[in-house]
């Protein structure tokens, strides 16, 4: 019995690794097949946004988060719950904004860099871009407009990875005239 104890660790770290190294594989194809960082950055944050679109319904089926109330609450959701839940760190919040509409995670283990040294002709690429896009997909399905963006990155030899988080609006709901 006490064998089995020690799998379920063994296997979330064989999959967390599977999952880092599939991950760089669909980077580096999409650096062959983009000319420039930029088009691989814009990439990487347009597939994390369709992820994020789908994630959400999963996360609020696992998690039984309900709604909150305003952005400060979403903020420990996403670091404490979502974030843990899917990448196994809880990234610290950081850098509140004086209005509250503004914030950063900061990622002190970015699960996704495991192995990754960028090389020189790749300066700027924002590797973990797909984060950034994630995030806002599934904001967006809960009705929140947000700007997400990397702020600082370990992989460009910041001492730190910093994801700077931006409330921009509410989104409303639009439905046709007659179903309210």
């Amino acid at each position: 019995m006490s064998r089995q104890g020690g799998r379920g660790t063994e296997s979330k770290k064989m999959n967390s690794e599977l999952f880092t190294l599939t991950y760089g594989a669909l980077v580096t194809q999409l650096c062959k097949d983009y000319e420039n960082d930029e088009d691989v950055n814009k990439q990487l944050d347009k597939m994390g946004y369709n992820i994020g679109v789908r994630l959400i319904e999963d996360f609020l089926a696992r998690s039984n988060v309900g709604r909150c109330h305003d952005f400060r609450e979403t903020a420990d959701v996403i670091a404490k719950i979502a974030f843990k839940m899917y990448l196994g760190i809880t990234p610290s919040i950081t850098n509140w904004s004086p209005g509250g509409d503004e914030f950063s995670l900061i990622l002190e283990n970015n699960p996704l860099v495991d192995f990754v040294e960028l090389p020189d002709n790749h300066s700027t690429l924002i590797y973990s871009n797909l984060l950034c896009g994630v995030l806002r997909g599934a904001l967006e399905m809960v009705q929140m407009a947000v700007d997400v963006k990397f702020v600082q990155d370990t992989l460009k030899g910041d001492s730190i990875t910093e994801i700077r988080m931006k409330f921009i609006r509410r989104i409303e709901d639009n439905l046709p005239a007659g179903e309210e």
